[in-house]
């Protein structure tokens, strides 16, 4: 019988099945220190061991400063959240990435670029960005910090089997498209719920044609459109880069893993539960305008008109107006970074679009890269130093104005071009004002002082 990706994935992770649940096999879990004190707690409580530590990686992220940081961590509850994340993974044998590490960054960033990430293999993470791993053809989903316990303890967890659902993209994208546009666009017309109980397979030429930076952001979102599951088959943009990755396969274990991802496709005659198709090259750079991922419009578009009232709090907490264009608004600040555009390539569209501009006298731009691992090659191939002479401040990798956990914060009514997930209210500080967009709008954003189509930004 035909099968997509995610039944073949689900199917081979299967333990046992009952009452309409499945106990599925889980093959990598990756730690934080936000969602994993309850967890150890739980292990200690009930006298348990974690079963396979091999299989589990750790890594502090969210709370963590992304400057002074030889100073110490200020904020005490941060600091104590990443020392206990430390305690707790010596105690249990767990591989910790050090925040003053070769490999430290955000968990998925880090994942992905040791090789800890494969194609045919369930991965999970207390985080909902976990479907960040989907790009890699991994049937990846975030869970709750119980269940974190559960995987360490039993490397197993129940789990209810999704509906499935592919999202087309045919065509081409258009210069200044990237694929932040191809999600915000998706979202924009299914809605931040359009997905749930669905586990989405992105596919069509645009898809094939984004390198895997751009397929992670892509899966990365798709927790924004309800769906705990992104995927996409691996391919060659796949193989060659994990090839050489750390932890990756090497040698004969290289050659028999690459003839099973190989395999991993949804089969011609496969059936989806849902079909959606979007032309890449209808797509326009997308920029939200209201408190969720689907308050979106195309940068030349109009905030919509208010009919039935369901946008006046989101409107109003944006200090916009309906009928307002986004384009021309003014910002305050910039951020280019996150687990959904802090990679290399992300740094690569920003720095491409700066030219020889400045960031504008009213605009504070930060540039946090998603790991070390990433900041150390922009710096070698100069993007670092053109973020910084055009006025970016250059920080240490950390999941910083994605999420106000830390010192990264903004003051109330600051409005932010940001390339991080969520718009959602107070998500990059107290009354803070959130604009998604591509890291190349947000370079050009910083750069005008305004909202601006990148499309008609000069090269």
């Amino acid at each position: 019988m035909a099968a997509t990706l995610y039944d073949k994935l689900w199917d081979a992770h299967v333990v046992a099945e009952a009452d309409g649940k499945t106990l599925l096999y889980v093959d990598r879990h990756l730690l934080h220190e936000v969602s994993t004190p309850q967890s150890f707690a739980s292990l200690r409580e009930d006298g348990l061991s974690v079963r396979r530590p091999a299989t589990q990686l750790a890594v502090a992220d969210h709370s963590i400063p992304t400057h002074d940081r030889a100073k110490g961590i200020s904020d005490p509850q941060a600091a104590a959240q990443i020392a206990l994340l430390e305690r707790n993974c010596g105690a249990f044998g767990i591989e910790y990435m050090r925040v003053d590490g070769p490999d430290h960054g955000i968990v998925h960033v880090v994942g992905p670029e040791q090789g800890f990430t494969l194609p045919g293999i369930t991965l999970v993470c207390g985080d909902s960005h976990s479907s960040t791993h989907g790009a890699f053809g991994t049937l990846a989903f975030g869970i709750g910090a119980s269940e974190c316990g559960t995987v360490m303890a039993a490397q197993c967890l129940w789990q209810m089997r999704a509906k499935t659902m592919r999202v087309t993209f045919p065509g081409q994208l258009a210069p200044g498209v990237s694929a932040k546009d191809m999600a915000l666009a998706l979202i924009g017309q299914i809605g931040a719920a359009g997905a749930v109980g669905y586990a989405i397979e992105f596919a069509g030429e645009a898809v094939r044609a984004l390198s895997m930076e751009g397929r992670m952001t892509l899966c990365n979102m798709a927790i924004e459109a309800g769906s705990r599951t992104g995927l996409i088959a691996p391919d060659e943009t796949t193989f060659a880069y994990l090839k050489g990755r750390k932890r990756a396969p090497q040698g004969t274990d290289w050659d028999q893993a690459l003839a099973f991802w190989q395999t991993l496709q949804s089969d011609g005659k496969a059936r989806f539960d849902c079909e959606i198709e979007i032309p890449a090259d209808e797509i326009a750079p997308q920029v939200t305008f209201g408190t969720t991922p689907d308050h979106v419009i195309a940068v030349d578009g109009a905030v919509p008109a208010n009919r039935d009232g369901r946008l006046t709090r989101a409107i109003d907490y944006m200090g916009l107006a309906a009928g307002a264009p986004v384009e021309g608004l003014e910002i305050d600040h910039a951020f280019i970074g996150s687990c959904t555009n802090g990679r290399i390539e992300d740094l690569r569209s920003a720095a491409a679009v700066i030219g020889r501009g400045h960031v504008h006298p009213r605009v504070r731009a930060l540039v946090v890269p998603g790991s070390a691992r990433v900041k150390q090659q922009a710096e070698a191939e100069g993007l670092g130093r053109i973020f910084v002479q055009a006025g970016f401040e250059w920080r240490e990798p950390g999941c910083s104005l994605c999420v106000a956990m830390n010192d990264d914060r903004l003051p109330p009514g600051a409005r932010c071009a940001s390339t991080s997930n969520r718009n959602f209210e107070g998500r990059q500080g107290i009354g803070a004002r959130t604009h998604l967009m591509s890291p190349a709008m947000v370079a050009a954003a910083a750069v005008a002082g305004r909202i601006v189509d990148v499309r008609e930004w000069p090269q």
